[in-house]
């Protein structure tokens, strides 16, 4: 077996146990079924995390972060504001439809965590996470257009975090895209009555925009 870098190796096995989970279950997965499936001994996986709640913190922080980098990627300035909102939809919801067994997995580490006694900070710390980085985001456009929120950044976040968990599960259980579609630029809309756009909210990405547009949140 190769030898790696440790982080790159908690990196491998948090992959592996993504993939695992997303297959059979959180309660059916054992730190044995990682190894096995990252393709290294068990005493590498207990080199690497001192127990499976170690394991699991790393599971919720790697999927924010799979879909948080498509999300930034597609925030730059557009057109116009909505446009670069809805982008930003755009690209998490392509990202929803591409996994939905990974987006499906977050819901189950939740109820796994809030069921197993001392485990409930994990459940926290995971929607903690979440309005995190919308708030994130939310400062990191702002940034790039000037625009000025009407409410606490810290309360839009939350907005956002509540209605994009509650869009994806509502999706994960009737399948009904095209209702999701809509729910999105409802959202968006809703988002752009929240903020008074700066100077740069246009003029910035009305180059980048062109052709390009902003796709439907449908599943394709």
């Amino acid at each position: 077996m190769a030898r790696m870098p440790s982080a790159e190796r908690r990196r491998q096995l948090t992959e592996a146990a993504i993939r695992a989970m997303t297959r059979d279950g959180v309660p059916n997965t054992t730190t044995r079924s990682i190894a096995a499936e990252a393709g290294v001994s068990l005493s590498v996986f207990h080199y690497c995390f001192e127990s499976k709640e170690a394991l699991l913190e790393s599971v919720i922080e790697a999927i924010t972060e799979h879909y948080i980098a498509v999300v930034r990627q597609a925030l730059r300035p557009r057109g116009t504001l909505r446009e670069t909102i809805r982008a930003g939809f755009q690209a998490y919801w392509d990202h929803v439809c591409a996994r939905p067994g990974e987006h499906m997995l977050t819901y189950e580490l939740t109820q796994y965590a809030l069921r197993r006694p001392g485990l409930g900070h994990l459940a926290r710390r995971q929607y903690e996470m979440y309005s995190a980085t919308f708030r994130e985001l939310i400062e990191e456009l702002r940034a790039a257009t000037g625009f000025v929120p009407r409410v606490p950044v810290e309360q839009l976040a939350r907005y956002l975090a509540a209605m994009t968990d509650g869009l994806t599960l509502n999706f994960l259980v009737l399948g009904d895209a095209a209702a999701a579609a809509d729910l999105l630029d409802t959202i968006t809309d809703h988002v752009v009555g929240l903020v008074d756009e700066g100077p740069g909210a246009g003029a910035a990405g009305a180059g980048a925009a062109g052709a390009e547009g902003v796709g439907s949140a449908r599943c394709r």
